[in-house]
């Protein structure tokens, strides 16, 4: 079992195999059938939605007096790829996932899908461990910081990229997919370009000092390049 990481999430499985499908990207999984029982994509599903029901659990705590419009967009806010993925980061754990050899060699650069995704995984392997109130003890420790500085109007009205996960996500029943294309210059001073493709198509394209900025920007050009709200 993954002591290390385990010691980071702040619990100590009872079923370590948990733990281990949580971290098996589909890649190593088919690789590797004979030592690797499963991988994360069932336990994501479920995470999902315990992350969903913890996160709408703790805005209603927080904000007893903010109306369901708002709380929703704060929630999206929370659980879109990008923060998970930087929350993946922040606990290292993508030196920790299972990967085949397709995508081992991406290991310094893994998308935030692929990352946000283990999250999430790794979500419902706490649930299924130690129930629910050790993965509201997990995600609220992650995410404390985050509802403290929600903002009804700044927050939200500056992610691009949340506003066009909702729009793609009603519309299309997809979520955007992010792609770098490329990164330039000095260590210091790095431009980084993505595009951002809804249902394989191309529908924005950014640049920006860092891969956030760049996939906000990308974003921002799909929706009021391609995606309008008033198409929902």
């Amino acid at each position: 079992m993954n002591n290390v990481l385990a010691d980071r999430l702040g619990h100590a499985f009872q079923n370590p195999q948990l733990l281990e499908t949580a971290l098996t990207h589909r890649s190593f999984y088919f690789e590797n059938r004979a030592v690797s029982p499963a991988h994360y994509e069932r336990m994501e599903f479920l995470g999902d939605a315990v992350l969903d029901l913890i996160v709408s659990e703790l805005l209603i705590k927080a904000f007893p007096q903010m109306n369901e419009g708002t709380l929703s967009k704060w929630r999206a806010s929370l659980v879109n790829e990008t923060v998970l993925g930087e929350i993946a980061r922040g606990l290292d754990l993508g030196r920790h996932i299972r990967l085949g050899k397709s995508e081992e060699k991406e290991r310094e650069n893994l998308r935030p899908r692929l990352l946000s995704s283990a999250f999430e995984a790794v979500v419902a392997a706490l649930y299924m461990d130690g129930g629910l109130e050790c993965a509201r003890k997990f995600l609220e420790s992650q995410l404390a910081s985050r509802i403290e500085t929600l903002d009804s109007e700044i927050e939200f009205a500056a992610d691009f990229k949340t506003r066009l996960q909702e729009i793609t996500q009603k519309r299309f029943h997809t979520v955007p997919d992010y792609q770098l294309v490329q990164s330039e210059g000095p260590e210091h001073a790095k431009v980084f370009t993505y595009e951002v493709f809804i249902n394989g198509e191309r529908a924005g394209k950014g640049a920006g000092p860092s891969r956030k900025s760049a996939e906000q920007e990308a974003a921002r050009r799909a929706l009021s390049e391609k995606v309008t709200e008033s198409e929902l």
